[in-house]
Formats: structure tokens, sequence, C-alpha cells
């Protein structure tokens, strides 16, 4: 046997577990070994405001950010995956993207993963997409809008991707129960510095689900997050280009989230109509010290950091191929320092600004290989209000692995 593994099959739109069995020699014939994938992504963008992004209250890293405006590449990928023998299954996956003029490639996932622990238990090692919350192990060309939610650009730079250990157990229930625990290195937003010998952060996390009838599926997640983080750096504030200040942050980072998805489609039959909404919950709390790096004399603050967001968002498939959605974000924040000068060049003073924004997506796929999006988004997220306006086409070239639940 080539792989023997517990799934959820979503096809119908109503969550079950099968036993998916695939012949070494059937998939020989079928593909290539590894399985290669090309997602390619491009868009264009145009804002009503130009002045650079923040969003007060919240220190931004990885790749929180509107993006760039006019014709430009979005989250192109490159993934190589394969089962290695019948007891693991490996995968690489690179990003290619355009950054201020110049072309970039990172690493985004290189991991390994069993497929014969037996019990319901997988053990999974390398760079991967943690798993709490819904939407952060979706890559991007997953996602039902151009862009990620408030709350997740806020907290985690868009995603949160770790290096380390994770190991999860898929419970013999009549319904749905999954648990899982990671231990990662704690290096990359929204950790930082490796902390403990390389062993900065830790994650738990729970997700249950099940169907109800023939036409309903609903799953609810619980997660937990913490870290021991030094000098995570921001790009949050707008900085005057003769200084070399940056924000750094160092202390104790604790996260609590829940999530809740329900989608519905008539006798189960997706492909003609269905309906999804999905919610997630995030609140924050940080303690320790915020530093202003290169200024002379040093500035600094005590920082006591209680964060929360959330988003509400349905997508409606009124009819074969057509989906058009809807998605309301919110943050608030409440942090405090000794030096509020300190709280504000980093970033941390929500200058009595509540972020907020709308968005509405139509898209068209004209197969599980190509969609193509237009969404408009009324943008409060911080004080000067924005009309942001995404064209949006999404391909995929090769293997193509089912999406989640």
């Amino acid at each position: 046997m080539k792989k023997n593994t517990i799934a959820l099959s979503v096809s119908s739109g109503v969550l079950t577990c099968a036993c998916i069995y695939t012949t070494a020699i059937a998939a020989s014939q079928l593909s290539f070994n590894p399985q290669i994938s090309l997602t390619l992504d491009g868009r264009y963008a145009s804002y009503s405001n130009d002045s650079d992004y923040e969003l007060p209250g919240f220190m931004l890293g990885g790749e929180a950010s509107r993006g760039e405006q006019g014709f430009n590449l979005g989250h192109n990928e490159l993934s190589f995956s394969s089962n290695i023998d019948d007891m693991f299954f490996g995968k690489l996956t690179t990003v290619i993207a355009d950054h201020e003029g110049e072309t970039e490639v990172e690493l985004e996932e290189a991991f390994i993963e069993t497929l014969a622990l037996g019990n319901g238990i997988t053990v999974k090692a390398g760079r991967f997409y943690s798993d709490i919350g819904y939407m952060n192990n979706q890559h991007p060309h997953a996602w039902d809008f151009t862009d990620t939610s408030l709350v997740y650009r806020g907290m985690f730079g868009n995603q949160l991707i770790d290096d380390g250990l994770q190991v999860s157990w898929l419970v013999p229930t009549d319904t749905y129960f999954k648990v899982g625990v990671e231990a990662t290195r704690g290096a990359r937003f929204p950790a930082g510095g490796a902390a403990n010998d390389g062993n900065g952060a830790f994650a738990v996390f729970a997700k249950f689900g099940g169907d109800v009838g023939v036409s309903h599926a609903w799953q609810l997640g619980f997660s937990h997050w913490k870290a021991d983080i030094e000098d995570r750096a921001s790009g949050s504030h707008e900085h005057d280009a003769s200084t070399i200040e940056v924000p750094t942050y160092t202390g104790e980072s604790s996260l609590n989230g829940i999530d809740f998805v329900w989608k519905w489609s008539p006798n189960g039959n997706s492909r003609e109509q269905n309906l999804k909404i999905q919610a997630e919950y995030f609140e924050r709390s940080e303690d320790g010290l915020v530093v202003l790096e290169g200024s002379n004399p040093i500035e600094e603050t005590t920082y006591q950091g209680e964060q929360t967001g959330w988003y509400l968002q349905s997508v409606y498939q009124f009819m074969p191929r057509w989906r058009l959605g809807y998605r309301y974000d919110r943050l608030n924040s409440d942090n405090q320092g000794s030096d509020s000068d300190v709280l504000m060049e980093a970033g941390l003073d929500n200058e009595g600004h509540t972020p907020e924004r709308s968005s509405i997506m139509l898209d068209y796929s004209h197969s599980e290989y190509s969609r193509i999006r237009l969404q408009v988004s009324k943008d409060d997220s911080y004080e000067d209000s924005d009309t942001l306006v995404f064209m949006q086409y999404i391909v995929t070239l090769g293997a193509h692995g089912a999406h989640r639940f």
C-alpha cells in the first residue's frame, strides 16, 4: 500500500471520516513521484488612501500589509510532495513573490509526516502551518477572500508558521474529535528570538465536528499558543528615514482562540448550491519590555498588552461556479506602558481608534483549478479610511489535493 490514512472528505459539504487507499502501482501510472503543484496568483489592487499602512494597537510583522498597488504578483507557490515509503509522507513548498520591485523566494513548508503509527496518532516534524484556529493551516489560494482577516494580520503577521514538532490524535469517537500539541522554535513572528535554546513556543488545539442530517455540517475549535519572545521586531509604524530606530519586544505572549464553521448544501450536493458561515475570535496577553533599538539614549518602556479580534464571514454559492461573500472584521487593544511615546513609536498606542473593515467579494471558478475574483473593502483599520479594490486570478497546475473542511 502506498498510503493508508484517515482523512476528512468534504466533497459533499458534509463532514465524513473516510479511509483512503492508493496502491503504489496506480499512483505511479497517474502522477509523478514526487507530485508537483504550481499555484499562480496575479492581481490588480487600487487604494483610495496612499498613506503608509498601520494597525493601531498592534506591532505588525511577517506579511502584514495591504500589498502593492497596481498590477502585481501575489502568493505564488511551488510544492513537491510524495509518500516517502509506507511510514512517511513529505512536502516542501516555496513561495515566489515580488516585493518592492524585487523577486523573493521563501521556504514556506518543509516537513515529514507519519502515515502508519496507528490508533489515530500522527506526528509531523519540520516547518509547517500551525493548526491553531481555522484559517491558519490553509494556503492563501484556498482563502475565500483575497486577503486574510484583520485579526490574523495583527496577531500572526497573516499566518503562524514555525519549525518544530506536532503530535495529533484523531480520537475514536462517533463524531469528529481531534486534539494536538505543537512545540516549535519560536523564531518567526509573532514569536521571535528562538528563546529557550530554540524551543520558544508551544501550542495546543482541539477540534470537534459532525453532521446534522444530510444537508448540514459543523466544526468547532479551541486553541492556545504561548511563547517566550526575545527582540521581536516591528515594522508597524512609519519612522523618519534619517533614523534607524526599530521597535522590539522581549517578554511573554499568550493567546487563546475559538473558531466555528457551519456548512450547508441541499441534500449534500455542494456542486449546485452551498453556504459556508465561519467566525474566529482571539485574545492575546503580553507582558514585557519594548525597546527602540538604535535610539540614543536608549528609549524603552514596560509593556502590558491586552488585544482581541474577531471576524465573521459568509460565502454563498448561489449557482454552479459563482460565489458571493461578505466579511466583517474588528479589533480592540488596551496596551499599557510607562512611556507612551515609545508605545506610539512601536505601533502599540491604539490612538483612540477601533480598527474595523467590511469586505464583499464575487468570484467565478471555471473548475477546481481556476478562479477569478473581484473584491471591494471599506477599510477603517487605521485613522484614514480606505477603499480597497482587488481583481485576482488563482490557477493551479499539476497535483491539487482536496481542501480541508
